[in-house]
């Protein structure tokens, strides 16, 4: 099993490729490909449907309670106003910039690390379901709510979205 140090590098080298690669509301096919990438490496099953990629931990009961970890892969256009690259990673002060950095990349790539470090634990008192969903930036009809009839019943969720 990965370390929380190496998850936190590998979060943040798959942020960097995500920042780096457009992922307009209805063109993240590539940004997909990087999240598959992610599970694959980590020698995790996924599904995926359009742009929504998603993954169930390795001992899913069907008799425990589901938790559901998403953020979204979308960003918006760049503002007119930007003073860098809005597709190059920049690190500055312990933090990194760039288009979708914080929204919602930062969040993405995190809840990837955390369901990634518990995906073999068998005592969880909950499944837990990764979605990188699509289309959030503008509610589209392939984002989130098109994966949710795939799911089982939600218990709860944790949303990753600053705003």
């Amino acid at each position: 099993m990965k370390t929380i140090k190496q998850l936190t590098l590998e979060a943040i080298d798959l942020l960097k490729n995500l920042i780096s690669t457009p992922s307009f509301s209805g063109e993240e096919h590539h940004t997909a490909l990087l999240i598959e990438a992610w599970f694959t490496h980590n020698n995790i099953p996924y599904k995926r449907e359009n742009n929504n990629v998603w993954a169930y931990n390795k001992y899913f009961d069907e008799s425990k309670p589901n938790l559901l970890l998403n953020s979204h892969q979308d960003t918006v256009f760049p503002n007119k106003e930007y003073t860098h690259n809005p597709f190059e990673a920049i690190e500055k002060d312990g933090k990194i910039f760039g288009l979708g950095s914080n929204d919602a990349g930062g969040c993405l790539v995190s809840l990837l690390a955390v369901f990634t470090y518990f995906y073999s634990h068998k005592d969880l008192k909950y499944n837990l379901i990764m979605v990188a969903s699509a289309e959030e930036e503008n509610s589209g009809a392939k984002g989130l709510n098109s994966v949710l009839k795939h799911l089982p019943t939600l218990a709860c969720a944790i949303i990753g979205e600053p705003t």
